[in-house]
């Protein structure tokens, strides 16, 4: 039993990079059931995955989830053994850093993921961007110099580089009021990439600004809509750059992207990750408001009751802002019944299938 236990994220990159599927990197706010369910899809279907929390849902003190690096791993870890499967990374998502003063706090939290076990790190530098520079790298400076300084942080602690990497390059949702959302360029990207790789810094992923938002967006009514904005063009020029310099797109805001599109327009060759973070966590909304309605009233009173705005519709309120309630009723959260966590694994377990089937991520494990 073991042996079910996280791979290291570099080897396990870097054997599907040739690979035509996107490897679905899930970031369950809600570990009871949703982090088995997933589990179990990935082992029916032989797909490799990633299990991720973003610093803002779990830090020190454990973010809006209430899940540690510790607990998260243990989640995680468990899960795997239950479903006996070994093919999975766990992964420090959205490592920002805004300033050069959060980089002692940063190393604080790489180092508690470390000793819980983590095998990959993703470092968003992508805040210290800088428009007065008079070129590219000038203007990516602040960002390659912070990156580096983590990267070898992590090299230092752990005692090898056998550790997935993912950077950031351009501000994901970033919007200009003259122009709208702000998009990563072809030479941005390269521009960054070659510069961390003059500094011994060796990504296997870039995360880029290419037309997502994290979460849903919403309709006058307060309706989702679907995440149609992602620019399939500039992600394959980006792509088409930086692969031959051993590193793929990672594609965040995937929640709400029509499966359809995702399956047939994704540019599976050199996209190689793929975030779905919103999805699990209104997937377990779906369940508790059936089999617990109780428990899922307090969570839509207390969000509505903490967060509403009369301009604003109550269902776009309550998706915006219900991750919040998270770790306000955490301890009624993982204590559902039985059956509801049954419920919880299965409709997390159908999910995945989708996602996983859309990725093309079917039999790729084998790879590993």
């Amino acid at each position: 039993m073991n042996n079910y236990k996280p791979m290291w994220g570099k080897p396990f990159y870097d054997k599907l990079h040739e690979s035509d599927c996107i490897i679905m990197a899930c970031n369950t706010r809600i570990a009871r059931g949703v982090v088995e369910g997933i589990f179990r899809a990935a082992k029916d279907t032989q797909s490799p995955i990633i299990f991720e929390l973003a610093k803002s849902e779990s830090d020190l003190k454990g973010g809006y989830t209430g899940l540690t690096p510790t607990k998260y791993a243990k989640f995680v870890n468990e899960a795997a053994i239950r479903v006996q499967y070994p093919y999975y990374v766990i992964h420090g998502d959205h490592i920002k850093v805004g300033k050069k003063d959060d980089i002692p706090g940063v190393k604080e939290l790489i180092s508690a993921q470390i000793d819980a076990g983590y095998t990959s790190f993703a470092i968003d530098a992508s805040f210290m961007y800088d428009p007065a520079g008079s070129n590219d790298k000038e203007r990516l400076a602040k960002n390659i110099e912070a990156t580096t300084e983590v990267t070898h942080f992590i090299e230092d602690k752990l005692g090898h580089r056998d550790f997935g990497l993912e950077v950031e390059v351009g501000e994901i949702g970033k919007k200009d009021p003259q122009t709208g959302l702000v998009k990563t360029t072809v030479n941005e990207a390269s521009t960054y990439i070659e510069a961390l790789k003059e500094n011994d810094v060796h990504p296997q992923f870039l995360a880029i600004a290419n037309g997502s938002v994290h979460g849903f967006q919403y309709d006058e009514h307060g309706n989702p809509l679907p995440q149609i904005g992602i620019d399939i063009k500039l992600t394959k020029n980006i792509g088409a750059a930086i692969k031959p310099m051993g590193v793929k797109i990672a594609q965040h805001g995937i929640t709400g992207t029509p499966l359809d599109i995702i399956a047939l327009e994704f540019p599976k060759d050199v996209l190689g990750k793929g975030n779905v973070g919103t999805n699990w966590m209104t997937i377990a909304w779906d369940v508790l408001k059936i089999f617990e309605p109780k428990l899922y009233s307090t969570i839509h009173g207390w969000t509505i009751g903490n967060y509403h705005k009369e301009s604003v519709p109550t269902n776009e309120t309550f998706l915006k802002y219900s991750k919040l309630a998270i770790i306000e009723h955490f301890n009624d959260i993982y204590a559902v019944k039985e059956e509801t966590g049954h419920a919880l694994t299965y409709a997390s377990y159908s999910s995945a299938l989708f996602f996983l089937k859309a990725f093309n991520s079917y039999g790729k494990a084998g790879q590993l």
